[in-house]
């Protein structure tokens, strides 16, 4: 390209930039990290600050924190929140703030504030802070809000609280609040769909009141948790930690549960403990007849009471189509074979009094060959007469030698199956035992 060619491209790139539409310009920081978004400002007068006027904000330390930078991170922050203060037009629909290790900071009071007053509709807000932040009043005016993330911060109080009457999604995690605000906070959102909660130990029961509420995330201490009012709800994904199985009442949890489709229980694993001599209910005292779809990710066959317990939701899911089983990982939890050897294989009786009139499909993760998994591949095609298709996970049968691989595979093949159409497949099922709950 000739010299003057290069020069007038030059001086016609600053001109194209700033004679850019607004809308253009408000896509393109849209699109782009938010530490890119700000070094736009350097490009023209035009794009200076254009965006603090954007209507979607992502605020992270990529913002404030770098190698080279030598400002206290606090300083750069409170510069940054103060811009878009003092800066800022129009409303702010979308705003997601990642706050990490930084110190105690009251310019996230005004900024929430500032936000009650702009119309925001979903507000992300992740405070990992030295000192636990507390949430201000002003919060709970937004009246506008549709979804809603806290992540490590507490509430203390709901002063006239109104409620959040457009509110669909709701998302606490490690936030620090009583069970009688939580139920307040959730009964005074008529229309939420989605609820996620992580919650730590709760002596108290806390009870769900969400008409609407179509999709329940529960972590942490689920045995606190009763579903008290939920007649739309369609998933429930539970995720329990050292859970005691003396404390579990699934009657409880699930009694008020007309609706539900989609059941994943995570928490048959190491994590789940039970009294010497404990029984397991046989089933529930009512049938859930809308449950269609059961995945257990982590469930120990070689420990009678964990697959009790699986077995007490089965029975009570006469119309149950499919179902997803993924087998524990022993080596995690005996990692010395001589010294700790696996527990002897459980004997499958309790099953025989189940029949699956309406399962069509199974997904059977981490199979490695063993006799309870055997016996439990057994009796499922022996059970399911509408059976159309059993995939076993095959990335650890893989590992065997060939001759155990091959024995292995025709000890299943003589297996009787109920359904003259059922097909066994082996697969690697790393990639696809994903779980995935929409709707």
């Amino acid at each position: 390209m000739p010299p003057k060619a290069i020069k007038h491209r030059r001086s016609v790139l600053p001109d194209a930039l700033s004679y850019l539409p607004d809308n253009v310009i408000d896509i393109i920081l849209m699109h782009l990290p938010s530490e890119d978004a700000v070094r736009t400002s350097i490009l023209s007068k035009k794009w200076r600050y254009h965006w603090c006027r954007l209507t979607e904000l992502k605020i992270d330390e990529s913002l404030w924190k770098t190698e080279k930078d030598f400002l206290n991170p606090t300083v750069k922050f409170t510069k940054i929140m103060y811009q878009l203060l003092s800066l800022h037009e129009g409303p702010i629909t979308k705003f997601t703030l990642f706050v990490v290790h930084l110190a105690s900071c009251p310019e996230i009071d005004s900024f929430i504030y500032f936000l009650s007053r702009n119309n925001i509709q979903h507000l992300v807000l992740n405070l990992s802070l030295r000192k636990e932040y507390r949430l201000p009043s002003s919060l709970f005016s937004c009246s506008q809000l549709r979804h809603l993330s806290l992540c490590f911060c507490s509430i203390q109080h709901l002063s006239a609280f109104q409620g959040f009457d457009k509110l669909i999604s709701l998302k606490l995690c490690e936030v620090n609040i009583s069970s009688e605000l939580l139920e307040s906070l959730i009964s005074h959102c008529p229309l939420l769909e989605e609820l996620e909660l992580d919650i730590a130990d709760k002596s108290d029961t806390i009870e769900i009141n969400a008409p609407m509420l179509r999709l329940f995330d529960l972590s942490g201490n689920i045995s606190c948790v009763c579903l008290k009012n939920v007649p739309r709800l369609v998933k429930v994904l539970l995720y329990g930690d050292y859970i005691k199985a003396e404390d579990l009442d699934f009657a409880k949890l699930f009694e008020c549960c007309p609706a539900l489709e989609h059941l994943l229980f995570f928490s048959l694993g190491s994590e789940f403990s039970a009294g010497a001599g404990y029984e397991a209910p046989t089933r529930l005292p009512f049938n859930l007849n809308s449950v269609k779809r059961f995945y257990l990710p982590d469930i120990m066959l070689v420990e009678s009471y964990k697959l009790s317990y699986a077995l007490c939701l089965i029975r009570s899911f006469p119309y149950l189509e499919y179902l997803e089983i993924k087998i524990h990982e022993y080596g995690f939890d005996y990692e010395d074979e001589d010294d700790e050897p696996i527990p002897e294989p459980l004997e499958l009786k309790h099953l025989w009094d189940v029949t699956f009139n309406h399962l069509k499909e199974v997904k059977l993760g981490y199979v490695s060959g063993t006799t309870s998994e055997l016996l439990l591949i057994k009796f499922l095609l022996a059970e399911s007469p509408v059976l159309e298709r059993m995939l076993i996970d095959r990335q650890y049968l893989d590992l065997e030698h060939l001759d155990t691989r091959l024995q292995i595979f025709a000890e299943i093949s003589n297996f009787s199956r109920a359904s003259p159409k059922a097909e066994v497949v082996y697969i690697d099922l790393s990639r696809s035992l994903s779980y995935e709950l929409k709707y």
